[in-house]
């Protein structure tokens, strides 16, 4: 096991007469991109965060639940006759009147064996048009910090993973500066004296 010396600060800024202009520009190329990495991060995570916490509020105040009527016998016994008090849900038409008093007709998921004329809570949007049932506000923040999250890590990785290619080619360019030195002066030291 190789021994190792404790662990010094900021090593790559200090002065070595070992390091090389390559060594410094790798040093300012990790700074930058931790930098960039965490701050684009953060800014996309925390601006997707606000925008879906905003889409999803407006979702709540701008979707309303309508009663609807089943236009078609649903498939299945009908919940009075199946003996359970949590029947299958199956898909069926129905039919509701939006705000502005325009029919509509859509299909939805009602409990089995539902006849026609059975009333249904469906939710609409302001248009009318058939929508699911909005997130309530801790559904809401639980989605944002999720999509927040995954959009943050996603926005810092692009950053992080530029600077680790951009790593790797200067070592790649580092490596054969050593080459071409040890192939001038490698001779030299194997030479026999006297």
């Amino acid at each position: 096991m190789a021994f190792r010396g404790p662990k010094v600060w900021l090593w790559r800024w200090r002065r070595n007469p070992l390091k090389r202009r390559a060594d410094a520009v790798e040093s300012w190329i990790v700074l930058a991109a931790w930098l960039i990495t965490v701050l684009a991060g953060v800014l996309a995570g925390l601006t997707a965060t606000r925008s879906v916490e905003h889409e999803l509020a407006q979702e709540r105040v701008e979707w309303k639940p309508v009663v609807a009527l089943v236009t078609q016998d649903a498939p299945g016994p009908s919940p009075a006759n199946s003996g359970r008090t949590n029947s299958e849900l199956v898909w069926a038409k129905v039919r509701w009147t939006a705000v502005d008093g325009s029919s509509h007709t859509g299909q939805i998921r009602v409990p089995s064996g539902s006849g026609i004329g059975t009333p249904v809570t469906i939710w609409t949007d302001p248009q009318g048009h058939l929508v699911t049932k909005p997130a309530t506000a801790s559904q809401a923040q639980l989605r944002a910090a999720l999509i927040g999250t995954l959009l943050g890590m996603g926005a810092a990785a692009v950053p992080f993973i530029s600077a680790r290619a951009l790593r790797i080619r200067l070592e790649r360019r580092r490596m054969d500066q050593w080459d071409e030195e040890w192939a001038r002066f490698g001779p030299l030291w194997s030479r026999k004296t006297g």
